[in-house]
């Protein structure tokens, strides 16, 4: 396993096979809420589905609204929610543009932290653009995750093709 950071991400690692859907409870739109195990997880496969973009953002905004992150009561709140659809939206689509399309979109979410990660086959490394030049269309998507996220990151497992990338934003406070 490898990550692009020189240190692990600590114990928010991938959640064990079989977390699919996994929500949790309702939680009050005033304050993201996790459930009594303290996360919870989402995941989303696109085998053979087209116009994964927008199908991610819609997948990652019904984890928000039954997460607490939406509907928002204050800009802060609206901000941090708009970022994780942003981020979502990144990951995804530099997964169709560099590593022939997504497999699967999972999310945790606990009380201080998201989880996204977007798994591919692909076999390259995303990185931002240097040098960024800003005003230039293209090449900004992992610049914009890198300036948005607490960290991100690439693993790898061995013998498996492909890698997953992963990024990680606070939770609103």
């Amino acid at each position: 396993m490898s990550t692009t950071r020189p240190y692990s991400p600590g114990d928010r690692g991938p959640e064990p096979s079989g977390a699919s859907g996994a929500s949790g409870g309702d939680a009050a739109p005033s304050a993201p809420a996790a459930p009594p195990g303290g996360r919870q997880v989402r995941r989303l496969n696109f085998d053979d589905e087209s116009g994964v973009v927008p199908l991610a953002r819609d997948f990652t905004r019904q984890a928000l609204y039954a997460w607490g992150w939406l509907p928002a009561d204050t800009a802060d709140r609206r901000a941090a929610a708009e970022d994780v659809l942003l981020v979502v939206s990144e990951l995804v689509t530099n997964a169709c543009l560099h590593a022939e399309g997504p497999d699967e979109l999972r999310l945790a979410c606990d009380n201080k932290v998201i989880r996204l990660e977007v798994a591919d086959k692909g076999t390259g490394q995303p990185s931002p653009r240097t040098p960024h030049r800003a005003g230039r269309p293209g090449g900004h998507g992992m610049f914009i995750v890198q300036r948005l996220c607490l960290d991100w990151g690439v693993v790898r497992t061995p013998g498996v093709t492909g890698k997953t990338v992963w990024a990680e934003l606070g939770a609103p406070a």
